[in-house]
């Protein structure tokens, strides 16, 4: 398929996929968005009215089943990402599937070993994209010894500030729809995983400080997602991590992420995206410059037709490493539920 046009197909049409997918996917020659299914004719419609998309679609069996459909790129939320991938594989297709992954460790197993029956499709997950500027020079520092051994990585995440009563009720506060996923910790985890790897363990403490809160329609739903949680974990690669991770914490410090070694520490500013360093015989940290040829950027959808066209191998994000945050999320609401150590991989 190296020269030939690819036709995508989209299984919902959220804001990530009207910002990114479509976007990206119409600025690769040879690609074209020919097919949308939304949760609704009329809301599939809007979408291709307003980007040229020719066909709308009923059902997502309907647009699944299409045989001038090559690659389905899947923007619902995780509860229908397993069913999803499945049938897209089973039906020949190449999938590219937001994140997170799927709702729990095991869904996001059937999916990695449904992959895996069919070796000559591609499959990918969306990556976290915050850090992907950084990574490579924090991969690269780490790896020419930069901070030493690293023993200790600290994480301070906040998502809002003050609790407040009044917000609406939003989807990733559903376990129907989210599954093990909360708020936005696999993301950073999967970043992490980047610069040390996985977890061997994972402790946790998780608080649900607000228990109940109105859609739009105004409709109460009971909440059983935490917004709020501790993890202490031990990583394979031999630090421990420490992850701090909110919903409702005032006057929080900006997002940030610590990395300590024996011969000096690097720090993440995730609010401005800089990376900052320091060892032994420096006077404090300095901002660590990014050379071109390390620098990152958003390049999925490039990344998914490259690698349908055998041209490269999908790094961004793997399925196998799919199943490692998963399995990582799933364990702190383990932890937090049993009050027990998680050992991983499941």
């Amino acid at each position: 398929m190296t020269s030939q046009p690819i036709n995508i197909g989209l299984i919902g049409a959220g804001g990530n996929t009207r910002l990114r997918h479509i976007p990206g996917f119409a600025s690769l020659n040879g690609v074209v968005v020919t097919g949308v299914c939304n949760r609704s004719r009329e809301s599939g419609q809007r979408v291709a009215d307003e980007f040229g998309i020719e066909n709308v679609y009923d059902s997502w069996e309907e647009l699944v089943a299409d045989p001038d459909i090559d690659a389905i790129c899947i923007g619902t939320w995780p509860y229908m990402h397993c069913t999803l991938v499945l049938e897209a594989l089973e039906h020949g297709k190449h999938v590219m599937t937001e994140a997170r992954m799927a709702m729990d460790a095991a869904d996001a197993h059937t999916m990695l070993e449904a992959a895996r029956h069919y070796p000559d499709q591609v499959t990918q997950i969306v990556p976290a994209p915050h850090t992907l500027n950084l990574d490579k020079t924090i991969k690269k520092l780490i790896g020419e010894g930069y901070v030493g051994d690293v023993l200790s990585v600290d994480a301070s995440i906040s998502q809002g500030g003050f609790v407040d009563l009044e917000k609406p009720f939003h989807w990733r506060q559903s376990r129907d729809f989210s599954g093990f996923n909360i708020m936005g910790l696999g993301i950073w985890y999967e970043a992490i995983m980047r610069w040390i790897g996985p977890a061997s363990t994972v402790q946790a403490l998780a608080r649900t400080t607000v228990r109940n809160r109105k859609d739009e329609s105004g409709k109460s739903h009971v909440i059983s997602v935490p917004d709020h949680v501790e993890i202490l974990c031990e990583m394979f690669s031999g630090p421990t991590l420490h992850i701090r991770f909110s919903d409702v914490l005032g006057h929080a410090p900006g997002n940030a992420v610590w990395i300590y070694g024996t011969e000096g520490t690097l720090h993440v500013d995730g609010v401005n995206i800089k990376l900052y360093g320091g060892q032994k015989d420096d006077k404090g940290l300095s901002e660590v410059d990014i050379k071109p040829e390390l620098a990152g950027d958003w390049r999925v959808e490039e990344e998914f037709i490259n690698a349908i066209r055998g041209l490269e191998e999908i790094t961004h994000t793997s399925f196998q490493d799919g199943v490692r945050y998963m399995e990582f999320t799933e364990a702190v609401t383990r932890s937090a539920q049993s009050g027990k150590k998680i050992h991983l991989p499941f």
